[in-house]
């Protein structure tokens, strides 16, 4: 495949955005015009998940296409200040942007990494030329200091104004300059909207009255958090329309997709749980797939796919093979999406400290447990996970449970230290019989 065949790919991902906190996959009360267009275009997933419930283990499976679990990495959940020195991406791992930029891609970050700092860890270190935005995993969304800094590649800059559009006009930037180039480029394109704290574009003052209480507890509405999602729809719109000015939409390959399940504001229906539970909410995500010159438009695709497939899915769309001996938990969702194969049945198994949650999804069926209960769920008649048949169909339960074990028994053992993203009732109200609050919480 020539360079001038190989197709750009822009690969957006929104930070904790609910499955239907966008129009184009329900959201009633706002509309999201340019996500809406690229799945008009492409092809949007209907079965499409997160590798877990939280940020940087997700992102550990993006980047290496793998389950998480199979590094020190992966087993943070998330990454904090105080998580260990082995906690981030190791510069010497096969990583996606690494792979693409061997094979000849103009490679470059913008917005969240959030898997580990300097001097150890970075995207430079991982395969990303080019790096604007965030090393953590929550900031302000005005204050661009402290741990809400902005780093362009290894330094930090000084920066003024909200973040999501600060992301925005790099990116533009980007394709702006990679549109003067004979090579194919790979713009990670990674928000931090609409994680917390909930500022939308003009709640500068609310920025100053939180200062670095990040979580935000006390803040927020349904009106500030459409502030936020259409703040990135717009720039993600100032994208689009760049790649069209330039002449590059034709051959470029956008994803539009989110790291795990939505939040305090989120709209997850049909489903239930949320962000840091393996219920369908804190795991399946919108997730959309455009590239004109390949893809036929208007498609809905009911594969079963996951985060860590998009490193295979991408690799192979660019025709850059895997280092020899290197072996991908995820597949390539091309013959899928091409139309040279019909959807087929997967097995995907995840694990979350926090409430000692288990799951598997075999099929239509899915296994949970969470805070010691056991679940079995048809999701192909119960989307809500509301009826457990772990008794009326006992054989799949029990068989359900003896694959998870086979197959956690492959992965690197959980850390023994406590959760640190517990949905706990003292914090969230709708929680008030899950676990109890802590003394003086």
């Amino acid at each position: 495949m020539s360079s001038t065949d190989r197709p750009n790919i822009v690969f957006i991902m929104a930070d904790d955005l609910g499955y239907a906190d966008v129009s184009c996959y329900g959201r009633r009360d706002y509309p999201t015009p340019n996500i809406d267009r690229l799945a008009l275009e492409g092809v949007r997933f209907t079965q499409a998940y997160a590798n877990s419930p939280v940020c940087s283990a997700t992102r550990t499976a993006l980047m290496t296409g793998q389950y998480q679990y199979r590094l020190p990495v992966g087993l943070e959940e998330p990454i904090v200040a105080d998580s260990p020195t082995e906690a981030g991406m190791p510069p010497d791992h096969p990583s996606l942007p690494a792979l693409l930029r061997d094979g000849g891609y103009d490679t470059a970050l913008v917005g969240k990494w959030h898997l580990g700092g300097p001097p150890l860890y970075g995207p430079l270190k991982s395969g990303y030329r080019s790096f604007y935005g965030m090393m953590h995993g929550a900031a302000d969304y005005f204050s661009h200091e402290g741990s809400s800094a902005i780093y362009q590649n290894d330094g930090v800059v000084k920066a003024y104004g909200y973040k999501t559009n600060l992301f925005g006009d790099r990116a533009v930037q980007v394709v702006n300059e990679a549109a003067g180039t004979d090579a194919p480029f790979f713009l990670s394109l990674h928000f931090n909207a609409p994680h917390w704290p909930w500022e939308g574009p003009n709640d500068k003052a609310e920025s100053d009255r939180i200062g670095t209480n990040l979580r935000h507890y006390d803040g927020g509405s349904l009106k500030v958090y459409m502030a936020m999602v259409q703040s990135m729809d717009l720039n993600i719109g100032r994208v689009i329309q760049a790649l069209d000015a330039k002449g590059l939409s034709e051959n470029t390959i956008v994803v539009f997709t989110s790291d795990n399940g939505g939040e305090r504001f989120s709209d997850m229906w049909p489903f239930i749980g949320r962000k840091g539970e393996l219920l369908e909410g804190g795991l399946r995500i919108p997730t959309i797939m455009r590239w004109p010159r390949r893809l036929r438009a208007g498609q809905v695709s009911e594969q079963v796919m996951m985060s860590m497939d998009w490193m295979p899915t991408l690799l192979d769309a660019a025709g850059i093979s895997l280092p020899k001996g290197y072996q991908t938990d995820g597949e390539s969702l091309i013959p899928q999406i091409t139309g040279k194969a019909a959807a087929h049945s997967r097995k995907l198994y995840w694990r979350y400290k926090a409430s000692a949650q288990r799951a598997v999804r075999d099929g239509d069926w899915k296994y949970l447990r969470i805070a010691g209960n056991e679940f079995l769920f048809n999701l192909a008649e119960d989307q809500r996970e509301r009826a457990n048949l772990r008794r009326r169909h006992a054989d799949i339960f029990e068989r359900l449970k003896a694959d998870y074990d086979v197959w956690n028994a492959t992965m690197l053992p959980e850390r023994t230290t406590p959760p640190l993203m517990e949905v706990t009732g003292d914090k969230f109200a709708e929680r008030y019989s899950s676990i109890p609050p802590k003394p003086g919480g």
